[in-house]
C-alpha cells in the first residue's frame, strides 16, 4: 500500500473553504480550488511520499500493480481517476467523447499538446459518476422535449426553438441555438422570464446561448450518499456542491457553453447524444459490507465502505481508497496505514486481502471485477 500525495487543481468554480477544510487545511485559501486528483492522470499525478509519481510506479511493474487482466483490457496505465469536487459556482455545460469518438478525434488532431483549440487530449473516453458529499445539484441528460417547448415558449425570439421542440427534433433545437445569431439579446429576454436556476445561469453568463440549451435538461438535486452516472455523450453540468468523483482515466471535454473556454459547436454535436430520458441516479446495492454504485462502465467500479462493519477488500487489480469521514486504519500482508480524512492510499493488484477497521467512512476505487 502507498501513501499518496494529491495535487489540488484551482479553478474559477471552485470553493476558497471546502478542500483546505477536508484536507484539514486552514481557510480560505487565496485561490478556489476546485479539484483534488488522486490516480496516476500525466497532467496532474499522485505521488508517493517518496516524491516518485504514481504513474512511475506503475510503468515499472504493471502486472503486480494493475494485475494482468486489467493490462490485457486497459494498457500498463491506470484506467481510472478518483476526485473530490468542491463546486461552489457552475460548471461549464459539457459532454465526454466514447471510446470510438475520443480514439478517431485523438487521432485527427493537429494542435500541439497544450495548445486551447484542441478538443482532444487522449483517446480515452469519459464515463464518470459523482457520489453527493452534500447536497449536490446539477443539469443532466435532454428532457422530454414537449417539456422543454413549455419553458421556452415564453421567450418570444426563440418561436422557430420552440417549434423544432414540439416536433421532437431536439438535435436542430439544440444547433439552432449554438448558432444563434445575436446571443446577448436573447439571453437578456430569457434571463426576464425564465425560472431557477436558469435566470441565476444568465445573469453570470449574459450573451452564452449555453444558458437557452441549458433550459432544455434534466434538473438533478441529489441528497448525501445518492450518485449521478454520466455516461459518454450525455450533456451535463454540475452547479453547486461537493461529491466523490470517478471516471475513466481521461481529461476529454467538449463544452457547449457556460463559460468562457473554447466551444466547438460542430464537434460538440458530432459527439453528443440528443436521446431524451431521465439522468441515472443511483442509490447504493449492499454487497459484503460495501455500498455499491452499480454502472455498467468497464473502466471503473466505485463503493463505499463503513470501516466500522470490518469490510475486507480482495486483491483484484488496482484499488484507490479515500478516507472521506472519520478515521480508519488498513492492514495488508502485516503492513498498516492509519489514514484520516482527506488521505488517500494506492492497494496495487499483488498482495493479499486489504482489511479495514476504524469508525469513518472510505471510497473505494477499483474495476468491476473486484467486488
Amino acid at each position: 500500500m502507498e501513501l499518496l500525495d494529491n495535487p489540488i487543481q484551482e479553478y474559477a468554480w471552485g470553493s476558497h473553504e471546502v478542500l483546505a477544510d477536508f484536507l484539514g487545511r486552514p481557510g480560505p485559501t487565496e485561490a478556489p480550488e476546485a479539484e483534488l486528483w488522486i490516480g496516476a492522470h500525466p497532467a496532474a499525478p499522485s505521488r508517493l511520499r517518496s516524491g516518485r509519481p504514481l504513474g512511475d510506479l506503475i510503468a515499472a511493474d504493471p502486472g503486480a500493480t494493475l494485475g494482468d487482466a486489467a493490462v490485457s483490457a486497459f494498457g500498463p496505465r491506470l484506467p481510472f481517476l478518483l476526485k473530490v469536487l468542491a463546486v461552489a459556482e457552475p460548471l461549464s455545460l459539457q459532454v465526454h467523447p466514447d471510446r470510438a469518438q475520443a480514439e478517431r478525434g485523438f487521432a485527427a488532431e493537429t494542435a500541439p499538446e497544450g495548445d486551447p483549440s484542441r478538443n482532444y487530449k487522449d483517446s480515452w473516453p469519459k464515463p464518470e459518476i459523482l457520489c453527493a458529499l452534500t447536497e449536490f445539484h446539477a443539469l443532466c441528460g435532454l428532457r422530454d422535449p414537449r417539456e422543454s417547448a413549455e419553458l421556452l415558449a415564453p421567450i418570444a425570439a426563440l418561436r422557430p426553438v420552440v417549434d423544432l421542440l414540439a416536433a421532437g427534433d431536439l438535435r436542430a433545437a439544440v444547433e439552432t441555438l449554438l448558432t444563434w445569431p445575436s446571443p446577448k439579446d436573447v439571453v437578456t429576454e430569457a434571463a426576464a422570464v425564465a425560472p431557477e436556476p436558469y435566470a441565476s445561469l444568465a445573469a453570470r453568463h449574459p450573451g452564452d446561448m449555453g444558458v437557452l440549451v441549458a433550459m432544455l435538461m434534466s434538473e438533478v438535486r441529489l441528497r448525501p450518499g445518492q450518485a449521478l452516472y454520466v455516461p459518454p455523450r450525455r450533456p451535463h453540468a454540475y452547479l453547486s456542491g461537493t461529491g466523490v468523483e470517478l471516471m475513466a482515466g481521461s481529461d476529454n471535454v467538449l463544452r457547449a457553453g457556460l463559460t468562457p473556454k473554447r466551444v466547438d459547436v460542430p464537434e460538440l454535436l458530432a459527439v453528443a447524444s440528443f436521446e431524451p430520458g431521465p439522468p441515472d441516479v443511483l442509490d447504493p446495492e449492499h454487497r459484503d459490507g460495501e455500498d455499491v454504485f452499480v454502472t455498467p462502465a468497464p473502466e471503473f467500479r466505485l463503493s463505499r465502505l463503513d470501516a466500522a462493519r470490518r469490510p475486507v477488500l480482495p486483491a483484484a487489480g488496482p484499488q484507490l481508497l479515500l478516507c472521506a469521514d472519520g478515521g480508519v486504519r488498513l492492514r495488508r500482508d502485516g503492513e498498516e496505514l492509519e489514514l484520516r480524512r482527506g488521505d488517500a492510499v494506492f492497494a496495487g493488484h499483488r498482495g493479499g486481502p486489504v482489511e479495514v477497521t476504524g469508525t469513518g467512512t472510505v471510497f473505494r476505487a477499483s474495476l468491476p471485477s473486484a467486488g
